[in-house]
């Protein structure tokens, strides 16, 4: 554990600084192509989630130049496309074959934790320092969206999803679980995982070969 926090503390740090700065340049007005206030962000600029492929990347070269690499690369990369694969395909049955946003909420969740055991099986070692980097990256999310849901701040983290209307007549704590605790804990940890092992093994791959040539 020691080894991993020593690997993952700055990148920590840096998602929580990252965090920090989102919430108060949403509750200033600031640029919305940098601070989007829509649900789920607007895939504005300035976010934690494209910090993952670039930490994914760090983190594998790191063990692989520790010696903790997987015996295939390629079979690693190839486990998290596959589990990629079973997300999306549980993810377009549910919404086809279903109604409601909850049960849609509930398999999206779920499925990306699926994919990201599938994808963790490749490098295990890889996947357990992404897992302990998402959890520490999104627990603070979660106060932050409980915060704003609260406070009613008009930030993204307490917008309602376009899908989700039925949220609007909910509680406080009942919206912080559906879009605060339970996409930070299982999608995004999810999406971590997975995004952060295709990058890892896309560094250490090149990496071998830069090493070899």
């Amino acid at each position: 554990m020691s080894r991993t926090w020593a690997l993952i503390r700055w990148p920590v740090l840096i998602t929580l600084a990252v965090t920090v700065l989102r919430v108060v340049g949403e509750r200033q007005g600031w640029s919305s192509a940098l601070f989007g206030r829509t649900a789920g962000g607007g895939a504005a600029l300035l976010g934690i989630s494209w910090l993952v492929p670039f930490f994914g990347a760090w983190f594998g070269l790191a063990l692989a130049r520790a010696g903790q690499r997987p015996a295939h690369l390629g079979r690693a990369a190839g486990r998290a496309l596959l589990g990629l694969l079973v997300a999306a395909g549980a993810i377009a049955a549910v919404v086809t074959l279903t109604s409601g946003f909850r049960v849609h909420f509930l398999v999206i969740n779920a499925s990306m934790l699926v994919a990201a055991w599938i994808a963790a099986g490749g490098w295990p070692a890889l996947g357990r320092t992404l897992a302990a980097y998402g959890v520490l990256a999104r627990v603070p999310v979660i106060v932050v969206t409980a915060l704003a849901v609260l406070g009613d701040w008009g930030t993204h983290y307490d917008a309602i999803p376009p899908n989700a209307p039925g949220l609007a007549q909910a509680g406080d704590w009942e919206r912080i679980i559906w879009t605060g605790a339970l996409p930070q804990l299982c999608l995004w940890i999810g999406y971590t995982v997975v995004l952060g092992l295709l990058a890892g093994t896309l560094a250490a791959a090149l990496d071998s070969r830069r090493r070899a040539a």
